[in-house]
């Protein structure tokens, strides 16, 4: 994970910055320094449930070793990818092959989001542009103020809402590219680099900012109509300060849950703004949830299992620690994770047990968090590499055990 800073930061600096939180590697001009925060070695698994890939093909160059936020859409039976050389790819969801690819030039960062018969990416040189699901045809592209590390958005079938890396949000027209309007919010001198992508509510949309707050706004003209901090930076040091939300606010019915870097866990009433419980847990990799079950990858690579009424613990899984987790994904009974060394792991999500774990590649990390959709999980590496995967079910003695409780649980 990387941090983003708006003062000029040159030279040995700006490369240790990059490090100094969990899960970073070791920085090679260092010479003896250790890591202190080297990943986990992966435990011995009796696996009771094995993976199944029905297909993979490195349909992409990937990221090209950037963070990005490059991932995989699902719509019609077609899986659509970016990378970051301006390579677009549509590839069929059944057998993995590619209907088209087009080769576009433009560094993508951000998306894709598919929406009906067209699909929209942000760049790093802060473009937006759509193009056609049926080929890849360009339709058009619009400049932004600065470089897009989220999913834009439909908000509707007129509106694209996009979020920039300067905290800066814009309604843009869908049929054109043209700018509806635009918000900016002051960001601290010190963020994480990322955005968390906008959740689209019925009468409006949520994104959470870095610095803590979380906020909803109409799409018509980007009025705000409720604003609420979730966790305020506090500390001596810049760095102990950061508190932005990176990790995606997810909607569950009228409720959004969140995480803040160095900060909480909360559930926000998405109709009022009213914050319904906050739990100290720092996190930026993002979280998963359902009316019943909530899943967090917390910021040293703690998977917790949490309740969403409350936020209470049930359980936490401590055996991934600084693998650089993805975010989770939720496939039936089964919480997926992507690491540093191209493994996808599988745990119950009754306790959190280790179920099993398959490699998808052994070039590059998984940064993108899988993608659960119609009884698969797909995977894009962050070398390019897409995968289809089928999990099966959860053995009967593993999926009848009583839940246990974590130690100490903080969320």
């Amino acid at each position: 994970m990387a941090i983003h800073t708006r003062a000029a930061i040159t030279g040995a600096g700006a490369l240790l910055l990059s490090a100094l939180l969990g899960g970073c590697s070791l920085i090679p001009w260092l010479g003896s320094e250790e890591d202190p925060t080297p990943p986990s070695e992966l435990p011995e698994l009796d696996q009771s449930l094995t993976p199944t890939t029905l297909w993979s093909a490195r349909v992409t160059d990937g990221t090209d070793g950037r963070r990005l936020y490059l991932v995989p859409t699902l719509a019609a039976g077609r899986l659509y990818v970016a990378d970051a050389r301006g390579t677009l790819a549509a590839v069929a969801a059944d057998n993995g092959r590619v209907l088209w690819r087009q080769e576009t030039e433009l560094a993508f960062s951000g998306g894709p989001e598919v929406h009906g018969e067209r699909l929209v990416l942000g760049t790093t040189g802060g473009e937006l542009a759509l193009f056609s699901t049926a080929d890849g045809t360009e339709l058009w592209r619009t400049r932004l103020g600065s470089e897009v590390l989220s999913v834009p958005r439909f908000a509707d079938a007129e509106t694209i809402v996009v979020h920039t890396l300067d905290d800066s949000l814009y309604g843009i027209e869908a049929a054109t590219g043209e700018q509806r309007w635009h918000l900016t919010y002051p960001a601290p001198v010190l963020t994480l680099r990322g955005s968390s992508t906008p959740a689209v509510a019925p009468d409006g949309v949520i994104v959470g900012l870095s610095g803590g707050k979380l906020i909803k706004f109409d799409v018509a003209d980007g009025t705000p109509l409720w604003e609420v901090t979730i966790t305020r930076p506090s500390g001596r040091s810049e760095l102990s300060r950061i508190a932005d939300i990176d990790a995606d606010p997810v909607l569950v019915g009228t409720t959004v849950f969140v995480g803040t870097y160095n900060g909480d866990l909360a559930a926000v009433d998405a109709v009022t703004g009213t914050v319904l419980w906050r739990r100290e847990l720092s996190a930026h990799a993002g979280l998963a949830a359902t009316p019943e079950a909530l899943f967090v990858t917390d910021s040293r690579d703690q998977v917790w299992g949490a309740d969403p009424l409350s936020g209470a613990g049930r359980w936490v899984q401590e055996a991934l620690r600084y693998r650089r987790l993805t975010a989770p994904a939720l496939l039936g009974q089964v919480v997926a994770v992507g690491d540093l060394e191209g493994y996808v792991h599988l745990l119950d999500a009754a306790d959190g047990q280790l179920l099993g774990r398959t490699r998808v590649t052994k070039k590059a990390p998984i940064t993108a968090p899988p993608l659960a959709a119609a009884g698969r999980l797909y995977v894009y590496a962050d070398d390019g590499t897409l995968s289809a995967l089928s999990v099966g079910a959860i053995p009967a003695r593993t999926a009848q055990r009583a839940p246990e409780q974590a130690d100490n649980a903080s969320p």
